[in-house]
């Protein structure tokens, strides 16, 4: 069965791109370019993992991770972000348990990024 990823990000070219990428990789991939459209069409266990923009409109990333979480705690989560996480913000928002900032790197990753290093992270995140 193939991994079904989910990306929630504001621009559509992000959206294509990483899509294109992950399916040439045989992913199966579902793209939402608004936060709230993604969370209405979100069911638990539809997803092995979800990569969420961080700063978009009407709701941020933290956001929608949030809500995510409460509907479905068992998926994997990677941020998008085009800057570096604050390890006190991500502790806060993300998850208080984080105890080193190599965890946070490990869950997010910074745009733009190429498409063997984007693979071999959600593999990492996948396993």
């Amino acid at each position: 069965m193939k991994n079904r990823i989910l990306i929630v990000d504001d621009e559509d070219d992000i959206n294509l791109l990483f899509k294109m990428v992950l399916e040439d990789n045989g992913y199966k991939v579902d793209t939402f370019n608004d936060p709230l459209a993604a969370l209405q069409n979100f069911t638990a266990g539809s997803y092995d993992l979800l990569l969420l923009d961080i700063k978009m409109p009407k709701m941020n990333g933290f956001e929608l991770f949030q809500k995510i979480k409460m509907i479905d705690d068992n998926v994997k989560i990677c941020f998008l972000t085009v800057t570096k996480i604050n390890y006190d913000e991500f502790r806060k928002k993300v998850d208080p348990t984080v105890t080193i900032e190599d965890d946070i790197e490990n869950c997010c990753i910074i745009k733009p990024i190429e498409n063997e290093e984007l693979i071999k992270r959600l593999k990492t995140q996948l396993e």
